[in-house]
């Protein structure tokens, strides 16, 4: 295998085939309600990046099973992680956090759970609630960061220093969570340098996972405005393949790849297109890296 993979990652720790169930908990974001901004991220959409997520109005019981029925048909058996994955699910009050999130590591299917989070709505109680549950079963807490480089950082309305972010990531350690990062590759002004000098900080710290995200042009977010505005061009996909195959040789072989390309809405992506076709994007990227023959970690900057 040319990477390590999620797939098999899951497979060898659980001993079968683990699909994600994408939970709503009806939580917001300190970068939406005021808090540190009203606008959010500029390319985040009105649902939070959980646009594949769940009803919020059900509990997350019934979300469970709303989930795996949705996925029934593709699974003949295996196991489910809850994923709660719309907005910022840690920037709540600390009794509703543990009520959803014991409703959901309780659940007879459920082998562990995925918790999307920013890390400046990480403080005391909230890093207690997470080792409890880990003691129960596997957490997971993934951190969107996007990029190291301050100035796309100050651009994108990120929010937060990135010394806040690494803090994150030594606290979530101390705790022995599994700590996934988020990393944007096609954000407007930067350069493949800037990707990864990105990949090269993360790769520094004690992380055990990366999703690497293709930038998505959404409707109805600020980044549409300045795309539609032709203040930059998303990336082709010839060069987004190059590009993620040089992360994925600069990623240390322990740390375990999530996610290669990522999946825009068909109702709410305006760009780049050709992403819609996820199969052929990833069977494009496998024959490059079996090519040229690429491998995690083979290479540093």
């Amino acid at each position: 295998m040319y990477y390590n993979s999620l797939n098999n990652y899951l497979k060898e720790r659980f001993g079968t085939k683990v699909y994600k169930l994408s939970l709503n908990a009806g939580l917001t974001c300190p970068n939406r309600d005021g808090k540190i901004s009203n606008e959010g991220c500029i390319f985040c959409s009105a649902g939070g990046s959980g646009d594949f997520a769940s009803n919020c109005s059900l509990s997350i019981t019934d979300q469970i099973e709303s989930a795996k029925e949705r996925v029934s048909k593709k699974i003949t058996n295996g196991s489910y992680i809850a994923y709660f994955q719309a907005f910022t699910n840690t920037y709540g009050p600390i009794e509703f956090l543990r009520k959803i999130f014991y409703e959901a590591i309780n659940h007879k299917d459920i082998v562990a759970l995925s918790i999307a989070t920013r890390p400046d709505c990480l403080p005391e109680e909230v890093i207690c609630l997470l080792d409890e549950l880990n003691h129960i079963k596997p957490v997971f807490v993934e951190l969107g960061l996007q990029t190291t480089n301050d100035a796309t950082a100050k651009y994108i309305n990120r929010g937060y220093e990135l010394k806040c972010f690494d803090d994150a990531v030594y606290a979530l350690n101390s705790i022995n969570i599994n700590v996934v990062v988020h990393v944007i590759i096609g954000l407007p002004g930067e350069s493949e340098t800037d990707v990864y000098n990105t990949i090269n900080h993360i790769s520094t710290l004690p992380i055990n996972g990366v999703k690497l995200q293709l930038l998505h042009v959404l409707k109805n977010t600020k980044l549409a405005v300045d795309y539609n505005n032709n203040l930059f061009e998303t990336l082709k996909m010839d060069d987004y393949i190059k590009i993620v195959a040089h992360c994925i040789e600069l990623l240390p072989r322990d740390i375990v790849i999530h996610r290669m390309t990522g999946d825009g809405p068909k109702s709410l992506l305006i760009a780049p297109t050709w992403s819609l076709n996820k199969k052929n994007v990833l069977n494009t990227l496998n024959n490059y890296l079996k090519s040229n023959d690429i491998t995690q970690g083979s290479k540093t900057l």
